[in-house]
Formats: structure tokens, C-alpha cells, sequence
């Protein structure tokens, strides 16, 4: 069967959205080993190193918990192993993902207090601090906070928002979601005091869409003995014991994991930190290419800036999707929509997980010859710009 049907042209197609990213040619390989006996003792062995591996992307010596899901389950995970019906919890209003999680509690039953942004950077730490300040009696539960806001390619300040926590005198829970932020930027569970952490496989793990995440602290353990809402296959307490010797509590998504034991092979190999340098490069050259272009990004706060995607405004009275659709048609790439408030006003460029400078330079230069090709006003210099600073930095 042909998966890819819109036109037919040489070379491989550029994903260039912000997730599900490239999957490096060695993990699809892994991928493509014998499914084993989940029960067996090779797979106790596979399990186990896994468990362990993972606990150092997430920078915690807790408990990491894999979902055979996407990352709205572990959103989910989050929410019902620590919260009860009728819970208060604040939400940070950064963009599209912060809303659907927002949505998510709602449906749940939580009763999420929303702190208004304006999709144009991270959640305000002085906000959160002043919310808490006002609840004397300590009647919220949990702050909930989007790391890396995909839809509009701002982060939060997640350390910061602990120290407001703390300022505050507030025993609510923090929990993050940084599914896209994951392996691509900084981030430290334990060392930043997040209680769950929620992720997936599909951005800076370099992996297919398929498996979810919680780093779990011990305070959220002490929650999860209280909270009151339904959960049966989101439980964390059959994960924690059956992996405790390796083993998950129902069919694991054995194949994925042959993958993710590789990608976090290859994550290591590069360093974690080297990692993170390479993708604070790509980021810079993007914003470079941006501004010589004379187009806007979405984040204007440069604290809050991304290193897994930039989102672009296009021009009063253009459109981005037309733009999309042009640089997919003649270009045979693929760059994100814009989410929510944001449809039609922005362009994504993913440049997170398995991509090196050559990749990017080909990705802008698809973009430069796309705003050419879509009428789209701008100066013909992004891709040099980009080019003299990866030349210069490198």
C-alpha cells in the first residue's frame, strides 16, 4: 500500500513539524526485531534496563511510568492518580495544549482555575504566586503547568515556578507536562520539584507515537494514596509493582520499547547535554532566519524562547495554511499548522530530536523558496543568516 499519496517525488519527505518527529533510520530498525514473550526472562531484563535508562532523561531517582498511550494519557495519569472530583487546581493559560489539559480536568470533574495568557510566552511565575497567596485555606491541590507550549513555541520557566510555589508557602502539587520538551531541552524532575512530570515518545525521544510517561515524586506517591477519582488501566500502583522486577501489569508495547532502549542508547552517546547545545543551535538559527526573512514569531518574551520549534506569524491578510500547502506541493515538506486561536495566523518549524544543521538549512530553505512561491512579503536573507551562524557556532 502507498502510504503517501499527495505526489509522488524523488527524495524523502520533510517532516518538519513540531511531533511526531524523525525516527532515526537505527531505531526503526529496532522496531523491526521479533516481538518477544512479555513474560519471559529476556523481557524482565529489557524492562528493567529501561525503567532505569529513562530515569535519567527525567533527571529523578522516583519512579517513571510507561503508558502504552499517547501523551494525552498521561496527562490523564497525572490528573486522576493525584486529584479527587471537585479538586481546585490551577491551569496556565500558554496556548492550544494548556487548554486541551484544561478541558481534560473539566471532563474529570476537577475544577481548574484558569490564570489568562496570551500565547505569546510561558506562565507568569508571579501570577501563580499571587493565586496561591489568596488561597489561605490551601484548598487547590495542584498547579498544572505546560514546560514546552507547542503550539506557540514558548516554554515556562519551570524552576521558577517551584520558587513561587515555595514563596507562597503552598503545599500544591506541581505538575508538569513537557511531552515536547522531553530529551530535546533542560529539564530536572527531582532538582526542580516537579511531583508528576508527563511526557511521550514521539518528540525528543526520536520514537513513533505510542508510548506516555509519568515521573512520579514521593509527595505525588503520598497523593495518589488519597485521591478519590476512578482509574483502573491509568493506576499507577500495578505499574510501580510489576516493574519493580521488570514487568508491566498488561501487554507492554513490546516493539516500541526495542526503540526506545535505542533511541535513549543514541541520546547517551551524543550526551544529554550535547543534546541540549545542539538543539539551543537549531532554535537560534531558526530565530535568525526568522527576523532576516522580516517575519514575526509567536514568542515574544526571548526568556521564553523554544528550542524545539519556532512558530512564525505570517503577515496581515496572508495565509499560513496556504503557505503550508504551498511548500508542501512543490517542496514535498511538511511544517505545523497553527492551533486553536493561532489557525491560519501561524506556521510551526520543528526542529527537535533526531536533525542536524544540513537538515535545517534544507528546512529553511524550503520555507524561503515557499514564501516566495505564496506571494508572502520578506527579504530573501533567512537562509544566510541561518548559514553564517551555524558556520560560526559549530
Amino acid at each position: 500500500m502507498a502510504y503517501f499519496t499527495t505526489k509522488t517525488t524523488p527524495g524523502r519527505h520533510f517532516l518538519q513539524i513540531p511531533g511526531p518527529s524523525n525516527v532515526p533510520d537505527r531505531v526503526l530498525r529496532a522496531l523491526d526485531n521479533p516481538t518477544m514473550d512479555h513474560r519471559g526472562p529476556d523481557f524482565g531484563k529489557l524492562g528493567g534496563a529501561i525503567l532505569e535508562k529513562i530515569k535519567a532523561i527525567f533527571q529523578t531517582k522516583s519512579h517513571v511510568v510507561i503508558f502504552p498511550a499517547s501523551g494525552t494519557g498521561a496527562w490523564e495519569a497525572a490528573l486522576v492518580n493525584t486529584l479527587s472530583p471537585g479538586d481546585r487546581v490551577v491551569m496556565c493559560e500558554t496556548g492550544h495544549f494548556a487548554s486541551l489539559w484544561c478541558e481534560m480536568a473539566e471532563r474529570l470533574a476537577i475544577r481548574p482555575e484558569v490564570l489568562k495568557g496570551d500565547w505569546r510566552r510561558g506562565a507568569d511565575p508571579a501570577q501563580i504566586e499571587a493565586h496561591l497567596r489568596a488561597d489561605k485555606a490551601h484548598e487547590i491541590k495542584a498547579v498544572c503547568v505546560v514546560h514546552n507550549e507547542t503550539s506557540t513555541g514558548s516554554t515556562s520557566r519551570i524552576a521558577e515556578v517551584r520558587r513561587a510555589i515555595d514563596a507562597a508557602g503552598h503545599p500544591a502539587l506541581l505538575l508538569v507536562d513537557t511531552i515536547s520538551g522531553l530529551a530535546s531541552m533542560e529539564f530536572k524532575h527531582d532538582e526542580w520539584g516537579v511531583d508528576v512530570t508527563v511526557s511521550g515518545s514521539q518528540k525528543g525521544l526520536m520514537l513513533p507515537p505510542g508510548l506516555s510517561f509519568n515521573a512520579v515524586s514521593a509527595k505525588a506517591l503520598k497523593a495518589n494514596e488519597a485521591a478519590k477519582t476512578t482509574r483502573s488501566f491509568w493506576d499507577w500502583k500495578p505499574m510501580i509493582a510489576s516493574n519493580a522486577t521488570g514487568y508491566f501489569p498488561y501487554t507492554p508495547a513490546t516493539n516500541m520499547l526495542y526503540a526506545l532502549d535505542t533511541a535513549l542508547d543514541m541520546i547517551f552517546e551524543e550526551g544529554l547535554e550535547n543534546v541540549f547545545a545542539r538543539h539551543d543551535r537549531m532554535a537560534e538559527a531558526t530565530r535568525r532566519a526568522v527576523r532576516a526573512w522580516g517575519l514575526e514569531i509567536q514568542c515574544d518574551e526571548p526568556r521564553h524562547y523554544s528550542s524545539v520549534l519556532t512558530a512564525v506569524r505570517v503577515p496581515e491578510g496572508h495565509s499560513a495554511n496556504g503557505l503550508r500547502g504551498t511548500i508542501l506541493e512543490k517542496f514535498n515538506m511538511s511544517l505545523g499548522n497553527g492551533l486553536g486561536q493561532l489557525n491560519d495566523k501561524v506556521f510551526r518549524i520543528g526542529h527537535l530530536g533526531d536533525i542536524s544543521e544540513l537538515q535545517l538549512v534544507g528546512t529553511l530553505s524550503g520555507v524561503e523558496m515557499g514564501l516566495r512561491a505564496a506571494g508572502i512579503p520578506h527579504k530573501p536573507e533567512g537562509v544566510k543568516a541561518a548559514m553564517d551562524y551555524i558556520a560560526g557556532n559549530n
